[in-house]
Formats: structure tokens, C-alpha cells, sequence
């Protein structure tokens, strides 16, 4: 099937650009030639050129401005320093360039182009044209390798036997060649063809049988190498991801920016729950599988007795455990956050309401109390007139003393608000200062009025004593009818039941005085009543209104079926919330009740598990079954865990923000659960490292038990805590007398306990035990293979190894294989010795 060519992927791998064409001297001196004249010939649109391919475009700059010449595109700015490190800046520009047209540049590097390296510059050259020239080529309605395919498998299809299907292998049986040249001259003799054909097999094929156990042991040790190398790989993108990931997560965790309403609130809650449920889970997992991963890396570089892996600077396990601590702290101050900003929107949702209601009265009673008293009315009025004015005057004096206590609850609120950061302070504070300064007008227009009556105080001296008797007994019982319609109208906030119970006692209570102030009622009234029995009498001419106050018994009479009527809504008030506060108590016996089964079970499984891992017995097999099966059945608890999370998110919705009834929390339940699947998840990876380690060490399974018993004999604590003093017992008493002497044992010490923490684990007691005693490959063993297949030389060729071994190994240790610097060096040769020692760890490799 023919491959088509897009953006992403128009070099397939089969057709990559031979680079080994570069060691024929005469061949890479005809690609410089040819790649030179190609860049000088778009390089001219800009004015410059290039003489050495190598060296002009080490510095990138004729590199950026070649590409942007052929694109027609601007590329990023580039660095004009002589340093290396401007020019490898440079170069990576226009890699990353080249990379983002989807082509994939293979073992190229900026560094390589900056040191001059001739075989990676032309194959970077290569590179471009096949994209930016070549691939734009089209032949038939194909590109340009597309076409050429198609003209040789024109030209070959009449020859039986060969079958071109692309240009790399279809060609190693040199037929297709044979074909081509036949079909194009057909007068060369069939003894040319054999004689060919004879040299290229004699050439592939001589000296095979020699070399074939040196290659052999050479592929063994390198393909351990290769798969320990993509294990390294796996395990510093995981833990770069993971750390990444918790690196996004904290800022969003920490982040403390108050919202101004309850819903906003509410909706950052429920995309914490999501966190929780979705996004957190997947990555446990993933913390998990990196500690496994790294366990099982570091058994099978013990195994292949390569030295440990050190991950990179950040990545250590301690360091993704460290980051997920502070995760997992950065949660629970998040979650704190939202219960308390939550409680204090739910208060300042209710200041700010009574602030409402307490200034809308206010205003409402000091409606036209400005206008009352700047009026001038005491000038034309008649003796009889004065003294009421004198006396109302007084009843309104007694009235706004009445109401100081509003206005310094208006304010004490106002000032509560601003405490609490309300987001709508300014206007409360701008509504609280016109208060305040409508107050201190009163009072002083007050003073003002009350000296201009005392002026004419003399004038004057009649007064209806029993008018104002009525106003200084109707004011207050008008002033505590308003308060109380305010406390029956007022809402109330409670969490328990017994603060609701308060609530409806203090309102019994309130019930209890209606009798009294409705006989007080009676008496204004009566009061009333005479004044009016008295103006019918003696005909005073009185208007029918009352010249000390403005209430009326109508007045009175209103509020008091208002405060009636308030009663009974305030008991149904109380009733309700009574109920609701009855649920919120059944939700919390209901969380408790589960949590206090859960909790304890989760920590005897925690102490099972301790106790499995060293009371096992029987073959590493069914241990390892057992433990599965254990595993499963703790997975199988999981829908009470998801049951005890519906639960807790109904106490949420519900706004109940403790629970005197059990002492686990959610997160602590959470947590504890974490940590039991991490731990059986552990264990279980540690019978697989024994079953590894066991397999490939041919250890019987008699001996992995008495190994196991010497093991648990000096420590019955716990099988993972040794000291070194034990450590030191367990190998004597294996009988290795060699191991005696404090410089031995420390390096026996450095080999089990690497990292010095005073810890050594069964599994590295036994990948001790039975490195000591088994056969395995040497840096000297390699050394030797290597120098069969250079013939007895002190180097090797890039060409002896493409021969002898695989074309991945072959080009592994060409790309690992430093230069050799020795006195018989020639040009090509690669220094295998250092090689050699560098897989086992015994120089940089």
C-alpha cells in the first residue's frame, strides 16, 4: 500500500536519509557541493552565502535566515552573542521551527550543529529540502520519492522475483539493481551479475560464524541496558507530569479570593467536590504506579548488577511524596476556606438585611421631622395653642430619645459590615452617614424649637394635661409595638437544636407579657376617650386632633392586630426550623453511625496487612495469590465509602459544619483509605519483586524460605526495620565468614542500605544474598566480545558493529562509543573499553 505524505508525517521511517553514505570521503564531498549550492541559491535572495557548510551555520543565524528565505515566514528573534550558548539558543530556534512543521529530526541536535559536526549538518540540510523542496514536488499527482517508487517498480515489474516496495529493504537481495541495469543494458553478461552478487555475499557473510557468541552476549547486555533506559524514561516523565500537575493544582488550591454572594460560593464548593471526585482519584492512582515503578526498576538494575537509578534533581520519590503533602495540606486549608467564607456570607447576609429593615423604620419615623421643626407656627398661635405646642414638643423630645437606640444599632451594624469586608460597605456607609447626620440635625433643630417654646413659655399657660398624658403613654407603647413587630419579622440563624429551643422560649416569654400591654392599650385608650368626653363637654377647640403626638388610637389599634397577627407566623417560624434542625441532627447520627464503622475497620486492615507480610507462608505463587485476593476484597468495601460520600455531601448541602456524634471526618476517612490501597498495593509489589528476583537468580524456593527465616529470626519487630549489628548476625549466621571486618561491612551496608537511612528490606537482603553468589556478565567479559569483533584491535569501526550486531544496538553504542585517543588510532575509531565499563557503572557513560 503506498504512503501518502502530509505535514506530520512526510518522511516515513523506512525512507530516512542515509547518513551512513557520509563515511565514502568522495560521496560527503559531493553532498557539501550539492547542499552548498542549494542554501546559496536562496541565501542570494537575501543577500549573503555560505562558503563551508559546517562552520557558517554554527553560530544559527544564516540558519534562521535560510528558513525564513524558503517559508517566507518570520522566525523568533535571534541572539547576536559570540558565547556557545547564544549560538545553541540560535540553532534550537530553528530546530524548533522546523520540528513545528511536523517534521521529526532525528539524533540532530543544536549542540552537534554548534560543534561543527559535518554527518549532522548535511543530514539537518537533508532535512529541510525534503521538506521545503522535494516533498512539494509532484509527479502524476504524487510527491517526488513517490514518484521515483513508482518509475523503478515500472521498470522492474516485467522481472520475476522482484518486487520493489520501498528503498530500503527491498533492495538488500540486489535484484532490483540487477533488474534496473538489465533493463537498461541488457548486452552485460550473466557472469558480471554472479560475480556481483558472490563479492556482496562473501562480504556480508565472512567471518559470521566467528564473531556470532561475542555479538550475542553484546545484544544480551544491551538489550538490558535499553530496556532499563526506557524504564528511567517512563519514570521521569511520570513524575514530571504528576509533579507538574500538583504544581497547577496548589495556586488554585491556595487561592483565598473571596466571592460576594452565597451562589458563587456554593458553586466554588461544588467544583471542589468535582476535584475530589474526579480529578484527585486518577492521580492517587498515578503516585501509586510511580513508587511501583521505581521499585521494580531499581530490583532489575540490582539484577542486571547495574548501579541504582538516581532520578533527576526533584523527581525523587521523597520529593513527589513532599509535593503531595503539600497538595493535600493546601487542600484541607481550601476546604476550611470555603466552610468559613460560607458561614461569613451567611452572617453578613443577615446584618445586612436587618441593617435594611432597622434603617427603613428610621427613615420612615424621621419622614418630615425637619420640616415639623423649623415650622413657625408658635408665632400666631394662641395661648391655649402655645402650650400644646410647648408640650408636643416634649412628647417629640421624649420620642426621639426614644430612638437613639435604633440609630446606635444602625451604626453598630454599619460598623460590623466594614469589620466583615461586606462587598457592598460604601453604600451602607454612605445610607449610615446620612442617618447619623440627619440625627444630629434633629437634635439640634430640637434644641433650637424647644428654646424659641420656652421663650414664650411665660406667655402661655394652659395646657391639656390629659393630651399629653395620652402622648408620653401612647409614645412608648408605639415605640415597643414597633420593636416588637421588628422582633417578629426579625430572621434568626441557628445550627442546633438547642439554640432553636432558646429561640422559641424567649418567644413564650414575649407571649407571656401580651396580656399586660394589652391592658396598658386599654388604659391609652381610655385616656382617648376622655380627652374626647372633655372636648365635647367644655367645646374646646382642639380640632380633634391630639397637639402633642401624631399617634392616634387608630394607629394603635393597627400595629396591635399587626403584632396579633406577627404571633402565630413567628410560632410557625419556629415550628419549621425546629424540623429542619431535627433532620440536621438525623444527618449527623447518620454520617457518625457509618463513620464509626468505617474508620476502625480501615485501621485493622491497616494492621492485618503488617501482620500478613510477615506471617505469610507457602510459595511466593500463592502468597502473591493471597494477597490479590485480600486486595480484592478490600475493593470490594468501596461502595461504603461511596455511600458514607453521599452522606457527607448531604451534610454539606445541608450547611451542618460539625458533628459532636463521631470523631472522623471525611478527609480523615479519605485519607485512611488512600493509604490502605497504597499499602496492599506496596506489598503485593514486593512478592512480584521476590518472584523476579527469584526467577532470575534460580534461588529454590526452600532456599527463599531460609533466607526469609534468618531474616525475620533478628528482627521480630517488624521484618523491614534492621539495624546494621543484626544485618551483620543474619550474614554470619548464613555462613559467610568473609564478610567479617568493619571495612567489609560497610561496603556490604553501602550495597543493601544505599541511601543511609538505617533501613534494610528483605528484598534487598536477598538480591545480596544471591548476587554474591551467582555468575553474571562483567565489564571484562564485554571487553573481550568487543575486541573479537574489531579483530583483535584496540578500537572498533562503526562499520564493524553494523555488521556484527542488530542495526538499534549498532547504532546504540555508535551513538554511546566515545572517539579513541590511543597511538594506533585512525580516523572512525570508537574507544569500546571505556564503553565496556561505562554499562556497568564503573566510569560515565
Amino acid at each position: 500500500q503506498r504512503k501518502r505524505y502530509n505535514e506530520n508525517n512526510y518522511m516515513p521511517q523506512e525512507d530516512d536519509w542515509d547518513r551512513d553514505m557520509l563515511l565514502d570521503p568522495a560521496w560527503e564531498k559531493q553532498q557539501r557541493k550539492t547542499f552548498t549550492a542549494w542554501c546559496n541559491s536562496h541565501l542570494r535572495k537575501a543577500g549573503t552565502q555560505i562558503e563551508n557548510i559546517e562552520e557558517d551555520f554554527r553560530d544559527g543565524l544564516k540558519l534562521m535566515l535560510l528558513l525564513e528565505v524558503i517559508s517566507g515566514e518570520r522566525l523568533a528573534k535571534p541572539e547576536r552573542g559570540k558565547m556557545r550558548v547564544h549560538k545553541i539558543s540560535n540553532v534550537n530556534k530553528a530546530l524548533h521551527y522546523i520540528t513545528s512543521k511536523g517534521v521529526k529530526l532525528v539524533s540532530i541536535g543544536a549542540e552537534e550543529i554548534v560543534d561543527g559536526n559535518a554527518k549532522m549538518t548535511l543530514g539537518m540540510i537533508w532535512t529541510i529540502i525534503l521538506r521545503f523542496a522535494i516533498q512539494d514536488i509532484s509527479v502524476e499527482e504524487t510527491s517526488a520519492k513517490e514518484g521515483l517508487l513508482l518509475w523503478c517498480q515500472r521498470k522492474t515489474a516485467p522481472y520475476k522475483n522482484v518486487n520493489i516496495q520501498n528503498f530500503h529493504i527491498s533492495w538488500k537481495d540486489g535484484l532490483g539493481f540487477c533488474a534496473l541495469i538489465h533493463r537498461h543494458r541488457p548486452e552485460m553478461t550473466p557472469d558480471l551479475y554472479l560475480c556481483l552478487s558472490t563479492l556482496l555475499f562473501y562480504h556480508a557473510f565472512s567471518g559470521a560464524q566467528k564473531a556470532e557468541t561475542a555479538a550475542n552476549r553484546i545484544c544480551k547486555v544491551l538489550a538490558v541496558n535499553q530496556e532499563n533506559e526506557q524504564l528511567m524514561e517512563d519514570y521521569e516523565k511520570l513524575a514530571s507530569d504528576l509533579l507538574e500537575w500538583i504544581r497547577r493544582t496548589i495556586p488554585w488550591l491556595e487561592n483565598r479570593a473571596p466571592e460576594n454572594t452565597m451562589q458563587a460560593m456554593q458553586q466554588k464548593l461544588e467544583d471542589f467536590r468535582d476535584y475530589r471526585r474526579q480529578h484527585k482519584p486518577p492521580k492517587v492512582q498515578e503516585k501509586c504506579q510511580l513508587e511501583i515503578n521505581f521499585n521494580t526498576l531499581q530490583t532489575k538494575l540490582r539484577l542486571s548488577n547495574r548501579p541504582a537509578f538516581m532520578p533527576s534533581e526533584g523527581k525523587m520519590v521523597s520529593d513527589v511524596s513532599n509535593a503531595w503533602g503539600g497538595l493535600e495540606g493546601a487542600e484541607k486549608g481550601y476546604e476550611e476556606w470555603l466552610l468559613n467564607e460560607i458561614r461569613r456570607l451567611e452572617r453578613l447576609d443577615h446584618l445586612a438585611e436587618k441593617f435594611r429593615q432597622k434603617a427603613a423604620i428610621h427613615e420612615t419615623w424621621t419622614e418630615g421631622k425637619e420640616v415639623m421643626l423649623q415650622a413657625r407656627d408658635f408665632e400666631t398661635a394662641s395661648l391655649s395653642e402655645i402650650k400644646a405646642l410647648l408640650k408636643k414638643h416634649e412628647a417629640f423630645e421624649s420620642d426621639l430619645a426614644a430612638h437613639q437606640d435604633r440609630v446606635e444599632q444602625i451604626a453598630a451594624i454599619a460598623q460590623e459590615l466594614n469589620e466583615l469586608d461586606y462587598y457592598d460597605s460604601p453604600s451602607v456607609n454612605a445610607r449610615c452617614q446620612n442617618i447619623c447626620d440627619q440625627w444630629d440635625a434633629l437634635g439640634a433643630l430640637t434644641q433650637k424649637r424647644s428654646e424659641a417654646l420656652q421663650r414664650t413659655e411665660k406667655l402661655l399657660e394652659t395646657i391639656d394635661q390629659l393630651y399629653l398624658e395620652f402622648a408620653k403613654r401612647a409614645a412608648p407603647f408605639n415605640n415597643w409595638m414597633e420593636g416588637a413587630m421588628e422582633d417578629l419579622q426579625d430572621t434568626f440563624i441557628v445550627h442546633t437544636i438547642e439554640e432553636i429551643q432558646g429561640l422559641s422560649t424567649a418567644h413564650e416569654q414575649f407571649k407571656a407579657t401580651l396580656p399586660d400591654a394589652d391592658k396598658e392599650r386599654g388604659a391609652i385608650l381610655g385616656i382617648h376617650n376622655e380627652i374626647a368626653k372633655i372636648v365635647a363637654t367644655y367645646h374646646v377647640n382642639m380640632a380633634g386632633t391630639n397637639p402633642y403626638t401624631t399617634i392616634n388610637p387608630q394607629d394603635i389599634n393597627a400595629k396591635w392586630d399587626k403584632v396579633r397577627q406577627l404571633v402565630p407566623q413567628r410560632d410557625q417560624a419556629l415550628i419549621e426550623e425546629h424540623a429542619r434542625q431535627q433532620n440536621n441532627e438525623r444527618l449527623r447520627r447518620q454520617f457518625a453511625n457509618q463513620a464509626n464503622v468505617i474508620g476502625p475497620w480501615i485501621q485493622t486492615k491497616m494492621e492485618e496487612i503488617g501482620r500478613i507480610s510477615i506471617e505469610m507462608h507457602g510459595t511466593l505463587e500463592d502468597q502473591l495469590t493471597h494477597l490479590r485476593q485480600y486486595e480484592k476484597n478490600i475493593v470490594n468495601y468501596k461502595p461504603k465509602i461511596d455511600q458514607l460520600e453521599g452522606d457527607h455531601q448531604l451534610i454539606q448541602e445541608a450547611l451542618i459544619f460539625d458533628n459532636k456524634h463521631t470523631n472522623y471526618t471525611m478527609e480523615h476517612i479519605r485519607v485512611g483509605w488512600e493509604q490502605l490501597l497504597t499499602t496492599i498495593a506496596r506489598t503485593i509489589n514486593e512478592i512480584e519483586n521476590q518472584i523476579l528476583t527469584r526467577d532470575a537468580k534460580g534461588i529454590s524456593q526452600d532456599q527463599m524460605n531460609e533466607f526469609r527465616a534468618s531474616f525475620n529470626h533478628f528482627d521480630r519487630v517488624s521484618f523491614t526495620e534492621k539495624r546494621p549489628y543484626r544485618e551483620e548476625e543474619v550474614l554470619w549466621g548464613e555462613g559467610l565468614d568473609r564478610f567479617r571486618g568493619e571495612a567489609e561491612f560497610s561496603r556490604i551496608m553501602s550495597i543493601v542500605d544505599p541511601n543511609r537511612v538505617g533501613v534494610v528490606t528483605f528484598q534487598a537482603f536477598i538480591d545480596f544474598m544471591s548476587r554474591e553468589t551467582a555468575d553474571t556478565d562483567t565489564a571484562d567479559q564485554v571487553m573481550a566480545s568487543f575486541k573479537v569483533l574489531a579483530g583483535d584491535k584496540n578500537y572498533i569501526l562503526a562499520d564493524e558493529l553494523r555488521r556484527e550486531l542488530p542495526p538499534d544496538q549498532a547504532e546504540y553504542c555508535i551513538a554511546r562509543m566515545a572517539p579513541y585517543a590511543g597511538p594506533d588510532a585512525i580516523p572512525g575509531a570508537l574507544d569500546y573499553m571505556s564503553f565496556s565499563t561505562a554499562l556497568y557503572g564503573e566510569s560515565d557513560l
